[in-house]
């Protein structure tokens, strides 16, 4: 088998760490393994394969000499260097929201349209994590009946807000245990622990966050079809990783939770848990560094003719970003596309 030179971009961070894990865990055809960052990480080590790899700097001149770059730096980054990679003939894997609405930027979730992947297009973006866990679910269930409209709320991890974010849940846990004063919200606008925060990103002038009119555009645009419509309310819950979500679907025609289940239980990259009576549904704790989004409470809508309601659970870190990128990765070798 090939094997490929490959970058990893915002190495030292918390979705760059998983990356790394990914690309080992899976076995990914690697060459070579460069780990770039800024200049406060440069002489760090980490180690890939029992080996350890310095971390490097970004510049125009690391950027030169790569096959596949997994990028995790932030948007700001990547919309400076994804065209530098992408221009020395480099595939870019991006999980910012740098490129993710440009037209002609492949925004990709495998399961759901890899014939999206092309040999012309350089930069491909990751979507965001609460889109991808989502579609990977919607996907099998638009291909009975197309789906009219989604409705869903997300209890978002503190994880997705990054390393800080996972401290700051865990102090004001420790000073709650030891009934200690609660430390000051720093990277939240409130207190996190033993609380939910009905914000995630800014509001914008319709009152939906910008969060969530991500998952409203990101989902027309991986399913391939403008005419869905999408609500979403995106929570912040003290939860440390997994990401979880109650959807409603309406359908052209009716379809049976047991026709859905049946689908599901064929969907690559879905694990249904779905038996209720004995308690066993979906959850973050057991969702934690597993590498498949979990569905259960498969249930008819009562309220609407063609509905489904669902719950949806999966790890964030993982198949909501350094999963999904590595498999996109996978994706252009699998289609003779690199």
């Amino acid at each position: 088998m090939k094997k490929y030179k490959v970058a990893v971009v915002g190495a030292t961070g918390a979705v760059g760490q998983e990356m790394l894990k990914m690309l080992e865990s899976r076995n990914f055809p690697v060459e070579s393994l460069r780990l770039l960052a800024s200049e406060r990480s440069s002489g760090k080590k980490m180690v890939f394969k029992g080996k350890e790899i310095p971390v490097e700097v970004l510049s125009a001149e690391t950027a030169k000499g790569h096959e596949i770059a997994l990028f995790s730096a932030g948007a700001a980054i990547s919309k400076e260097y994804a065209p530098v990679f992408a221009k020395n003939n480099c595939f870019v894997i991006d999980n910012s929201s740098a490129w993710r609405m440009e037209p002609d930027i492949p925004l990709v979730v495998p399961e759901v349209n890899s014939s999206a992947l092309s040999k012309d297009k350089k930069i491909i973006a990751n979507p965001n994590c609460s889109t991808i866990q989502m579609v990977v679910v919607l996907k099998p269930l638009h291909d009975i009946s197309k789906i009219k409209r989604v409705v869903v709320a997300t209890y978002q991890a503190v994880s997705g807000a990054g390393g800080r974010a996972m401290e700051e849940l865990n102090a004001e846990a420790v000073a709650w245990a030891k009934n200690e004063p609660m430390p000051k919200p720093a990277k939240f606008p409130y207190q996190i622990a033993f609380n939910l925060i009905p914000q995630i990103d800014i509001f914008l002038e319709n009152s939906y966050t910008k969060e969530e009119i991500k998952m409203v555009n990101e989902t027309k645009k991986i399913m391939g079809d403008d005419s869905i419509r999408v609500s979403a309310t995106c929570v912040r819950v003290p939860v440390f990783r997994a990401h979880s979500e109650a959807v409603w679907i309406e359908t052209e025609n009716k379809i049976s939770p047991e026709k859905a289940r049946e689908a599901l239980l064929k969907a690559k990259g879905v694990k249904v848990q779905d038996d209720p009576s004995n308690k066993i549904y979906p959850m973050p704790l057991d969702a934690a560094n597993q590498q498949v989004t979990f569905v259960g409470r498969i249930r008819e809508d009562i309220s609407t003719d063609n509905g489904l309601a669902f719950w949806v659970v999966s790890d964030n870190l993982l198949k909501g970003a350094a999963l999904n990128a590595v498999e996109i990765a996978e994706a252009l070798i699998e289609r003779k596309i690199i």
